[in-house]
């Protein structure tokens, strides 16, 4: 770095060529430009950019949902922005094919509501799934009309489907139909509870892999 008071160039400031100008402490300043080197990512950073990419990539399409249900807002943190962070700290796991979703620990919502108790699910025909559940109204904050919702995951074609007010939780059971395209495809499901209207939610069940018949 170098002062200058008068000179051809005057007291200038910005990039000129490779030199930029300034004032510091009331000095004209002339510096060169940095010179950029080659930079090497360690093998910890290249796992967590993988983790990252894996984790965006796999919330990004539910994100309505998890804005709606996962948890509450912390300052300017949104509930998509907390959801992130709790799945790039429980839900992605390294394998020898790279980054994938640990399905299992994968949440849709996550809150206070009484969640699904004896959960089940059954295929049939024409691309559609049976739910079952018990109803267990008046456990907490649970009352009969809570909304059953779902989301359920393609991971061959990284698509979802998702009904945010299946039945009610006095019902026990519904039956959804899938679209078509998914017909054949081994799916992930997840299942849980909603306060119609509002933000509340249980935290999300997740009901293991089926094939659509």
């Amino acid at each position: 770095m170098a002062t200058f008071e008068k000179g051809i160039l005057g007291g200038f400031s910005g990039k000129v060529g490779n030199v930029v100008g300034s004032k510091w402490r009331g000095k004209n300043v002339m510096r060169s430009l940095p010179q950029r080197g080659k930079y090497t990512p360690t093998e910890k950073q290249e796992q967590q950019r993988a983790k990252f990419k894996t984790v965006i990539g796999f919330l990004s399409p539910i994100t309505e949902v998890l804005n709606l249900y996962f948890g509450n807002t912390i300052g300017d943190k949104s509930r998509f922005n907390i959801a992130t962070s709790y799945h790039l700290k429980n839900a992605v796991k390294s394998t020898p094919l790279g980054m994938v979703m640990d399905y299992e620990k994968v949440l849709i919502s996550k809150g206070d509501l009484r969640g699904i108790d004896g959960g089940t699910i059954a295929t049939g025909a024409g691309q559609t799934l049976t739910f079952g559940w018990q109803d267990n109204s008046g456990q907490g904050k649970a009352t009969a009309t809570d909304a059953f919702m779902i989301v359920i995951y393609v991971p061959d074609l990284h698509m979802y489907y998702t009904n945010l007010s299946v039945a009610t939780r006095e019902a026990t059971t519904a039956t959804v139909t899938l679209p078509n395209y998914m017909a054949s495809f081994e799916v992930e499901v997840w299942a849980s509870f909603n306060k119609p209207g509002t933000n509340f939610a249980a935290t999300s069940t997740y009901l293991g892999p089926v094939t659509i018949l």
